[in-house]
């Protein structure tokens, strides 16, 4: 009976080991998601007209255009645009896969099966995408000029103060008093 005791006893140890694992994966399980909440990914067109930013799960947190970009004729603009969401997600995903990674181990395989997908898709070579995530994000080659809407996100920001109405006239037709009641309605 003293084997199968120990090989009860050495199965019980195996099995609080499994667990104590796991416990370990799980245990910063927060900062995971805090660093996926915090995920941007950015892309930019061959020619740097088109820049867009991908969030969490490729969500689209922003779209830059050039002046550039915006002498282009509709179709290339719009090729380049999709083109780049196309590299932002792409890249969000690959970062996404790099975090769960981090947190919970590398025998997932996650950031390989995304790399294979992705060359695939792409018609590229794993390689080629394992450089591009080695590769820094370009920095911002100039400051934003207040007056000059080219380098301007083209999606609202929350941090954006609404703009106010403009007031209304004082005369007018009864249309006019309608429609200036009708907003003061609104605001009450």
């Amino acid at each position: 009976m003293s084997a199968e005791f120990e090989q009860l006893v050495a199965e019980f140890e195996k099995f609080q080991s499994s667990i104590k694992n796991v416990d370990d994966r799980f245990a910063n399980i927060g900062g995971m998601q805090d660093e996926l909440s915090r995920l941007e990914a950015t892309a930019s067109s061959p020619d740097r007209s088109v820049t867009v930013v991908a969030g969490p799960g490729g969500a689209i947190m922003d779209v830059k255009f050039t002046e550039d970009a915006l002498r282009q004729r509709p179709e290339a603009l719009s090729a380049a645009l999709m083109s780049t969401i196309q590299q932002a997600v792409a890249e969000s995903a690959r970062k996404q896969a790099t975090i769960v990674e981090e947190h919970m181990g590398d025998d997932l395989n996650l950031v390989d099966q995304v790399l294979e997908t992705q060359a695939e898709l792409f018609g590229t070579t794993v390689e080629d995408l394992k450089a591009r995530m080695d590769e820094a994000p370009p920095a911002e080659a100039r400051a934003e000029q207040p007056d000059d809407y080219s380098e301007r996100s083209v999606l609202k920001s929350a941090d954006e103060p609404q703009q106010a109405r403009p007031p209304a006239s004082s005369g007018g037709s009864d249309g006019d008093r309608f429609l200036k009641n009708l907003f003061d309605e609104d605001d009450r």
